[in-house]
């Protein structure tokens, strides 16, 4: 049965479900570096101006969309500069889009970098009550939560001194521990759980798995891809700023890691001989009574195999000499 009028105008009064993300064809970019203001710069740039190539701009994402429902975890993949940050930091508000439209119901929780939200001056427990408070909670729901964070934290002793001088560790332990037990109806975490040990990591996808079964929306980019897959059910792969995947979180991380092989396969150098590892002929083709056939067979397969190396190394690397049909010695094959 189809909403009555009431009940349409009713909702879109309440507006989206706490938790929930609709990000849709979000644009963002920036101005190339200025670089220096040295007089040898400027006239290098005006050259470059004058032949039409000035200074640009740089797009960071193109025509992004990113939905998530309430309870929903998203991993966001992508190699470095891909535009993962960007969209985490448009999502906060940190910074705002060229084009497109973002909304967020409900409380954020960032923890996008190290000290993101953490003032130095101001001591753990100041800060804990800071961030609480720009989150919207009150000093009575603060108060309730402080013990866990400072535990969870593991800085009974440090909490009373001043950030600045915690190490790095100790800081990203402390962003960690306000962003996600202040419960947030977003939390949306960077790569900066990386800087702590493996048995805090550990306790930090336990704990987002927690907030995930109280409801709240998890976006977490990560270059761990095992943690991604472990904690996330969904995948968004970011390739120079557009969507390449976005599905099931294996199907998402498989085909990115399909991508970084191929990659690494189309740069790898080769230098010295080239050994045959293995030659395979199907057996119902082999003749027992007719040994030549045989000795004919491998040598056409070796043969093969050289041509294709050397096509293969005429396209990446310049060519091989000296690598031919008598050239078996350099192929690591005994005499047939």
């Amino acid at each position: 049965m189809w909403p009555s009028l009431g009940e349409r105008r009713l909702a879109r009064q309440r507006g989206p479900a706490a938790g929930t993300i609709a990000a849709t064809h979000v644009w963002k970019r920036f101005r190339a570096d200025r670089g220096r203001r040295l007089l040898r710069d400027e006239l290098q740039l005006l050259s470059a101006r004058a032949r039409g190539h000035g200074r640009g701009w740089r797009w960071a994402l193109r025509d992004v969309d990113l939905a998530a429902e309430p309870g929903e975890a998203v991993g966001l993949v992508g190699s470095n500069g891909s535009g993962k940050s960007t969209l985490l930091k448009i999502l906060t508000r940190v910074t705002y889009p060229h084009t497109g439209r973002v909304e967020t119901a409900g409380r954020v929780g960032a923890l996008i970098e190290v000290r993101a939200g953490i003032h130095g001056d101001l001591t753990g427990r100041e800060n804990i009550k800071l961030y609480g408070t720009l989150l919207g909670l009150g000093r009575r729901q603060i108060r309730e939560r402080f013990d866990e964070i400072v535990a969870f934290a593991e800085l009974e002793d440090a909490i009373d001194r001043q950030v600045k001088y915690y190490s790095t560790g100790m800081q990203m332990r402390v962003g960690f521990a306000v962003a996600a037990f202040l419960e947030p109806d977003i939390l949306l975490v960077d790569e900066v759980l990386a800087v702590g040990d493996a048995t805090f990591q550990h306790r930090c996808l336990e704990r987002m798995r927690t907030v995930l079964a109280q409801g709240t929306t998890l976006v977490f980019v990560s270059h761990d891809l095992a943690a991604v897959e472990a904690t996330c059910s969904r995948g968004l792969w970011l390739r120079q700023g557009v969507v390449a995947a976005d599905g099931p979180v294996r199907e998402v991380v498989n085909a990115y890691r399909q991508s970084i092989e191929l990659e690494a396969e189309s740069t790898v150098q080769v230098s010295g001989d080239l050994r045959l590892l293995e030659i395979a002929i199907d057996p119902e083709a082999i003749d027992p009574e007719d040994p030549e056939l045989l000795q004919d067979m491998v040598l056409a397969a070796v043969n093969e195999a050289i041509r294709s190396a050397q096509e293969l190394a005429a396209s990446r690397l310049g060519g091989i000499s000296g690598l031919g049909a008598g050239g078996l010695g350099g192929l690591g094959l005994p005499g047939v």
